[in-house]
């Protein structure tokens, strides 16, 4: 049965130093909570995994926490770059970040991969492109039965994932529904599993087109309300565009990044006190 805790507790315990960390969510679901407690408790040295890094993921490499970056695209959705990513890369702010570039099609393939235990991913891609030639980690193949040319990437198989979702039950079994993403894959290849929930309920009840993560697939899951902010989670809130659009403005120069950071993550406790903290100018 997985563990019903405190965010703080499950990052403590089951994300260490130096760790491959997945954390998913594809538009809404977006473990927004668990990325700043990673930053409050001051995690290094990690492999950030994620087929979409955005706003989350540009302030663990701000704050520090990142040594390489997984990813197939990286941005503000609808507004531009990431700042700080850009100063990591580009200037080795505040630390040099290694970066190993994908396709969306051969991450989902290689957590796929990984969640069913294989060492490798085959799939038809890169024909024409020049990834190849940047990622080593792209390789061909031949298939033994056809002759014909593939190409296989490893399997994803992260220390820990951190997904967001809607709803768990008190055993620990988890709900979600709406636009999936690959939290689904990212949890079953992974050594441990953590989840942040915006309810905790008797009895899950699935619906149409929802997908149920067993108990026995998670490690722990936290009860954080909201904690996709500012994405959104379906059926309980809606996404912050303003946020996304004020980020820009917040994450493009290094002292007003840090001054940002200092104020609304390291000086809260937690994700509702952060939350709180926003209703002051959002450049305080």
């Amino acid at each position: 049965m997985a563990d019903i805790t405190s965010l703080s507790s499950a990052i403590a315990s089951l994300v260490h130093d130096g760790d491959k960390v997945a954390m998913e969510g594809f538009t809404h679901l977006i473990p927004h909570a668990a990325g700043h407690e990673i930053i409050r408790q001051g995690k290094k040295d990690l492999t950030l995994i994620r087929m979409t890094p955005d706003l989350i993921y540009d302030q663990l490499i701000g704050m520090g926490c990142a040594k390489k970056l997984i990813f197939s695209w990286g941005g503000n959705p609808g507004v531009g770059s990431l700042h700080r990513f850009r100063d990591a890369v580009e200037n080795a702010w505040p630390l040099p970040l290694e970066i190993e570039e994908h396709s969306h099609a051969d991450m989902a393939c290689a957590y796929d991969a990984g969640a069913a235990g294989l060492p490798l991913a085959i799939l038809r891609a890169h024909r024409g492109t020049d990834l190849p030639k940047y990622n080593p980690t792209i390789r061909e193949i031949l298939c033994p039965f056809t002759g014909e040319t593939l190409v296989a990437v490893p399997s994803l198989r992260p220390d820990v994932a951190v997904i967001h979702a809607q709803q768990a039950d008190k055993r620990g079994n988890v709900l979600i529904w709406g636009i999936s993403g690959v939290q689904k894959e990212a949890v079953l290849s992974a050594k441990r599993a953590i989840v942040t929930v915006e309810e905790i309920v008797e009895t899950v009840a699935p619906r149409a087109n929802s997908i149920i993560l067993p108990h026995w697939t998670v490690s722990a899951v936290c009860l954080v309300p909201g904690g996709a902010f500012p994405s959104y989670a379906l059926g309980y809130s809606t996404r912050g565009n303003d946020f996304y659009k004020k980020w820009d403005a917040i994450a493009r120069e290094r002292d007003g990044f840090t001054a940002w950071m200092k104020r609304h993550v390291l000086e809260t406790r937690d994700f509702a006190e952060h939350r709180a903290s926003l209703a002051e100018p959002i450049h305080a």
